[in-house]
């Protein structure tokens, strides 16, 4: 697979950090060639309370923006934290910092494509051609009823004062940023590589990812303002509560719906519906846009809303199909001491780790 965000991409060493700037937590995971594949070496995790209280606390929000100063913060006394000897470093972009879009083109060669783009990225870029990063991956092929070959394009565009941004960031941490990567790709690398057409649902603080995964490789992505945090101030409202209390009331009775929970749990589903419909939503679109795709078959839910209690049946009555939680330490060679650490940190490590893949390949 071609890496859409290749444009900042150096030579890599064998050991480097992943790093996941979310929008309320940074995750890094230093991954290095082990002897029968990938493995971590460390990995550590930092989150801000603060945007609980008050929204502005946020590392980055939906409206393109990330906060500089306080990224470097965290990242800086997060890696002081893990005494990484790592230096180089790749990290993600969130999908709402990226403009993406889906195009039609008949059968050619990647050579003729990357000649098409351009003139067809100046009518769907938002953005003035010389003043973003332009790259694009082939999601899919298929035969019109007429017998013609077509070919999708996902195009993806950065603004290039995003990229400077986290250029700065990392450098002010004393990291060397080797590749910016989407984040969609960074998680499908490291939950796809099987046959089995899925959905992944990454819950995070104040965003959802969602990303299709056909034939093992992402086809399709959609992100949405709904997610872990709407529960969170839910329950801080209903019950008249600071927020850190119901994000910790949360944490412990999830949405199991029994005895002392039940109240709790009537409170929250409905804002778990929001992000359920929405996922609903984007699998609408996918099947519009790509018809001959296969039916997905499970779910795989990833991000910190994939720890709350009771949420993976939720989604599969919802969504009629098997749901699973993600689980990419399955797929690195890891120190024993954190094996009972393993399935809290799978969900949330997922993003870092897809990145320290990169270590690997």
């Amino acid at each position: 697979m071609r890496n859409p965000l290749s444009f900042i991409q150096k030579s890599l060493s064998s050991s480097l950090l992943g790093v996941d700037i979310g929008t309320t937590s940074i995750k890094a995971a230093e991954v290095r060639r082990g002897s029968k594949g990938p493995s971590v070496v460390n990995y550590g995790l930092l989150e801000s309370s603060g945007y609980l209280a008050r929204a502005n606390q946020a590392l980055q929000t939906s409206g393109l923006k990330i906060f500089e100063e306080g990224a470097v913060e965290m990242l800086k006394a997060l890696i002081g934290e893990m005494g990484s000897s790592a230096t180089d470093a790749v990290a993600s972009i969130p999908p709402f910092e990226a403009f993406t879009t889906l195009l039609d083109f008949p059968a050619m060669k990647p050579e003729e494509i990357q000649q098409a783009i351009v003139y067809q990225a100046r009518q769907y870029v938002p953005f003035p051609i010389d003043q973003v990063a332009l790259d694009w991956m082939k999601v899919a092929d298929y035969t019109d009823d007429k017998g013609f070959a077509h070919q999708k394009i996902l195009l993806v565009s950065v603004p290039q004062e995003e990229i400077k941004k986290y250029q700065r960031i990392f450098q002010k941490a004393g990291l060397t940023l080797k590749t910016l990567e989407l984040e969609s790709l960074s998680i499908a690398r490291l939950l796809g590589g099987d046959p089995v057409s899925s959905i992944i649902v990454d819950i995070g603080s104040r965003s959802t990812n969602i990303v299709f995964l056909e034939r093992g490789i992402m086809a399709w992505g959609a992100q949405s303002d709904f997610a872990a945090a709407s529960l969170t101030q839910a329950l801080a409202t209903s019950l008249g509560i600071n927020p850190l209390r119901a994000e910790e009331l949360k944490k412990e009775r999830g949405i199991l719906g029994t005895g002392p929970s039940y109240e709790l749990a009537s409170i929250m589903i409905p804002f778990l519906d929001a992000i359920v419909n929405e996922v609903k939503k984007a699998q609408f679109s996918y099947i519009q846009q790509f018809p001959a795709a296969s039916k997905a078959e499970r779910v795989i839910l990833a991000g910190g809303g994939a720890n709350l209690l009771g949420v993976e049946k939720y989604f599969e009555k919802e969504m009629g199909i098997p749901v699973v939680k993600a689980a990419p330490f399955a797929k690195f060679e890891y120190p024993q001491d954190i094996v009972p650490f393993v399935p809290e940190l799978n969900p949330l490590m997922s993003v870092a780790l897809g990145l320290g893949m990169k270590a690997a390949s």
